[in-house]
């Protein structure tokens, strides 16, 4: 029987997001407001001491040949992760109003649906201008300055600088940014649907390990079809890794197990895929949407240090009319871990899974900021109950498969 310890279901795991606690009301700051505040809490640890466990602020420092590489950011001292609610306090852009303006829009063109639909991917260029760049700058700055406990497992796996999952679930900011941005009105129209919720996400900063070929899994209790992937990017990728790297069509494929995580591109039936390659460049402000099921890579620096940024806000959402499955006893259960109430079979209508588009719930908003939304302990041992069998065994080791994917020297 395949066994896996329980440090390795925490880094699967204990990064869904999760909010125990209402927030503490915190007056609205201006982006330049936070910017300088991280700022000068950074210089004043710095002055204090060299050896600074987090990075206040996300300054890229400048490299030079003679210079050594240093990792931009380093793992949060236990006493400092937070529990609860967060909320940055940032204001808005183009004066909206929080909870109240509606939801921005950018149109795409036929042809970009057709080139999701037909390569399983696309990019999507300057959806979001500066101001909005700016505004998810600061508030992952104050994320990572102010480390949550439910990224705890994830960034002391050094999978990642910082991931969290559910990131909208604790921290206002982001909730602000699907409610009011254009990131619905863009996957709204990807989806050739008229309703977008977010199934689950994602905040990522540099991803260390790297991901070898894969697909995505972890998308929520929602089928491949029902589905649709976005990142949305804070920064230039670098020259020489960090792209991510899309085997063109490969989301129609039929050869790779839809448990499987990590995928051989030499297996069988592959061989009209992988011979088109589709790798991005992203920058700031830019989208990349694909199928779950679309096979792709990224690698990571090749010594596992980045000395720049790649901050990304990604996941899944849920086409309108999706329903909800109950993926227990399958690793798919653990972008699931919600006391939501659903039942196999139901419609996927909750506060765990907010509506985006054409607009959002003010009853479901009100739900995430009371702290009603959230993780439970008991939820969470009931659903991992039955990853202890063989073939969830395995679907775990295809998950260790995917890690240390880095660029060549």
């Amino acid at each position: 029987m395949a066994k896996f310890s329980l440090a390795a279901l925490l880094v699967l795991f204990a990064s869904d997001g999760a909010a125990f606690a209402p927030p503490t009301t915190t007056p609205c700051r201006t982006l330049t407001e936070v910017r300088q505040s991280t700022r000068a809490a950074a210089a004043e640890q710095e002055e204090k001491t060299k050896t600074t466990s987090s990075e206040a602020t996300l300054q890229i420092p400048q490299d030079s040949a003679t210079t050594e590489r240093r990792k931009i950011l380093k793992e949060p001292a236990l006493w400092e992760y937070n529990f609860g609610l967060q909320d940055a306090g940032l204001t808005l852009p183009h004066g909206i109003k929080p909870r109240v303006s509606a939801p921005e829009k950018f149109e795409l063109t036929e042809a970009q649906i057709q080139t999701l639909e037909e390569d399983g991917v696309v990019h999507i260029k300057g959806v979001f201008d500066s101001d909005w760049v700016e505004y998810l700058r600061a508030a992952t700055g104050h994320q990572v300055a102010n480390p949550h406990f439910w990224a705890f497992a994830g960034t002391a796996s050094k999978l990642y600088d910082y991931i969290q999952r559910n990131i909208w679930q604790t921290n206002k900011s982001f909730a602000d940014f699907y409610y009011h941005s254009a990131m619905g009105h863009v996957l709204a129209q990807c989806g050739r649907t008229d309703e977008i919720r977010v199934s689950t996400d994602l905040l990522m900063v540099n991803p260390n390990k790297g991901f070898k070929w894969h697909q995505d899994n972890q998308n929520g209790p929602i089928t491949w079809d029902e589905g649709i992937r976005f990142w949305i990017t804070m920064d230039e990728t670098p020259a020489t890794y960090g792209a991510p790297v899309y085997l063109k069509g490969s989301h129609r494929n039929g050869v790779v197990d839809e448990q499987a995580v990590f995928v051989d591109i030499q297996e069988e039936g592959l061989e009209d895929y992988r011979e088109e390659l589709l790798e991005f460049r992203t920058m700031p402000g830019d989208m990349l949407i694909w199928h779950p099921r679309t096979i792709h890579k990224v690698d990571g620096p090749s010594d596992g240090i980045w000395t720049s940024y790649r901050r990304v806000l990604g996941g899944t959402v849920a086409k309108g009319g999706s329903t909800y499955h109950d993926k227990r006893g399958t690793g798919g259960v653990l972008s699931d871990l919600g006391r939501h109430g659903l039942e196999d079979g139901d419609k996927l209508s909750s506060s765990f899974f907010p509506m985006v588009y054409p607009k959002f719930d003010k009853r479901e908003a009100n739900s995430r900021d009371v702290g009603s939304v959230g993780r439970d302990p008991r939820d969470i041992l009931g659903k991992i109950g039955g990853l202890a069998g063989k073939a969830s065994g395995d679907k775990f080791s295809s998950f260790f498969q995917v890690l240390g994917s880095q660029a060549r020297k």
